[in-house]
């Protein structure tokens, strides 16, 4: 007889997942630290006690490592923006939230997360791709800036400005932020305020 097909994950796929998710952490560290071209897979597999050919199991080469990184980044970004909408109230709630739950996965347990700095050195159907993701994430978080300056808890003048400085300085912590446990407290708690503190209207 055949077996009902539930949608769960297989214990096999549920380990090569956890194992592809340690090795996008270990390249995301790496590329942050030693941008695209400083970085080998060695780099990679030697932080992992892998072996260079145990990598390919994963990745065909290090142009799809740096895909994947960047896909990785995309759905943690993706992710915190539709737990904020979810749960904010106001515009300005849920931008706050939003950065609180993005920095908090950045310098948590799952992180390090890639930097979307190398995009021109990706392939053109990969870069693509990231590039839309990016566009749809910023699309996003300016949509809920609209949101709260229609609702009167955001005072900005121009959204695609506001978007951009924040979303740069919030993707840039990996670049400087280490692993450091005190460190990370008083980002998560210091970040939110410091990116919102000039939206709030008067």
């Amino acid at each position: 007889m055949q077996s009902r097909n539930t949608g769960a994950e297989s214990p096999i796929d549920t380990r090569f997942q956890l194992k592809r998710n340690r090795m996008l952490k270990a390249a995301a560290h790496c590329f942050n630290l030693k941008g695209y071209s400083g970085t080998s897979l060695k780099d990679v597999a030697d932080i992992l006690g892998l072996t260079d050919a145990a990598l390919y199991y994963y990745v065909r080469n290090k142009e799809e490592l740096v895909y994947l990184c960047y896909v990785r980044a995309a759905d943690v970004g993706r992710e915190a923006m539709q737990r904020a909408v979810a749960e904010g109230g106001n515009g300005l709630d849920t931008v706050q939230r939003y950065l609180r739950y993005h920095v908090e996965i950045m310098v948590g347990d799952r992180g390090p997360i890639a930097i979307m700095s190398e995009i021109p050195s990706l392939s053109r159907g990969h870069r693509e791709a990231v590039l839309e993701l990016s566009r749809s994430h910023s699309a996003a978080f300016e949509a809920i800036l609209k949101r709260g300056m229609e609702d009167g808890s955001i005072e900005t003048s121009d959204v695609r400005m506001t978007g951009n400085a924040i979303m740069g300085s919030l993707n840039w912590i990996p670049k400087w932020f280490h692993g450091d446990s005190a460190m990370a407290s008083k980002i998560v708690e210091e970040f939110p305020r410091i990116l919102s503190s000039g939206l709030r209207a008067a």
